[in-house]
């Protein structure tokens, strides 16, 4: 596993990359979450493909400016991200937010995208962008503006999360981007980041249409992000798809329910491989 940083939209985006010659998949987190978050992914796939990981701006180990956050922004990183490392017909698979960018990255650079999975991720949202400057947006990360962080320790982490979330896969996912500071354990993700992320958020079903290649959507059937009747609306729009849901699931369906999951992208991967 290569760990690396690279220049990507002039901002330095740390990844993780299997390496090899093989076909590419692109993994993409959703809010609050980092490239580590796939692991169990990139275990089980990579002596077959290569598989790149990255934090994305605001979270992890990437840069987190003062910016514009919006989905169009985040998705202009990953594609320089991609090119910068060289890579093209990628597969690309994205959770939640990480589904937003990933749907953008399919729709504005086709030739670069040749397969999609879109995991739980949301179309819908405000139908007009804000013109609210980065500066003007409130800092305060509606989650986690009143969570007693820092931590004094990874124990109290751990039992605080999951009091908030019953599902271990969600406690797991913040515990993934906790880290030691001289305070205590604190998040890596920047909660102004996570604020503007809300406040630039966008509906896209208009781009939808535009998406030529091969797609998977998957559903949660638990899902609190991602209504069905959201995701009928998606799965009309979007010319060449293949719909599932994952039961016993309220959103991580990647991790919640693995026995279902892997057997759906195992087909889905030999389909457009």
């Amino acid at each position: 596993m290569k760990r690396a940083t690279i220049n990507a939209n002039g901002l330095n985006l740390f990844y993780r990359d299997t390496g090899s010659d093989s076909q590419t998949i692109l993994c993409l987190h959703g809010k609050w979450g980092r490239g580590e978050t796939w692991t169990d992914f990139m275990t089980r796939y990579q002596d077959r493909y290569r598989i790149i990981a990255p934090d994305q701006r605001g979270h992890g180990l990437s840069d987190k400016p003062i910016a514009r956050y919006a989905v169009e922004d985040l998705s202009a990183d990953t594609y320089h991200l991609v090119t910068g490392l060289g890579c093209n017909d990628l597969i690309v698979i994205g959770h939640s937010m990480g589904g937003r960018v990933a749907g953008h990255l399919a729709a504005n650079h086709p030739e670069t995208v040749k397969a999609l999975a879109l995991l739980d991720a949301p179309a819908d949202g405000p139908t007009t962008l804000s013109t609210l400057s980065p500066e003007e947006v409130p800092p305060i990360d509606s989650l986690t503006n009143e969570w007693p962080t820092p931590y004094l320790t990874l124990h109290d982490a751990r039992a605080d999360l999951t009091a908030r979330f019953p599902p271990a896969t969600a406690v797991e996912y913040f515990m993934q981007s906790l880290t030691e500071t001289v305070a205590g354990y604190d998040f890596m993700f920047s909660r102004r980041a996570m604020a503007a992320i809300e406040h630039y958020n966008v509906q896209w079903f208009d781009l939808l249409p535009r998406i030529q290649c091969p797609t998977l959507l998957l559903r949660a059937t638990d899902s609190w992000a991602l209504s069905s009747e959201s995701a009928m609306k998606m799965r009309k729009m979007i010319r060449n798809v293949e719909y599932a849901e994952i039961s016993r699931s309220d959103h991580m369906v990647y991790a919640d329910n693995p026995n279902e999951f892997y057997p759906l992208m195992d087909r889905f991967l030999a389909r457009v491989s």
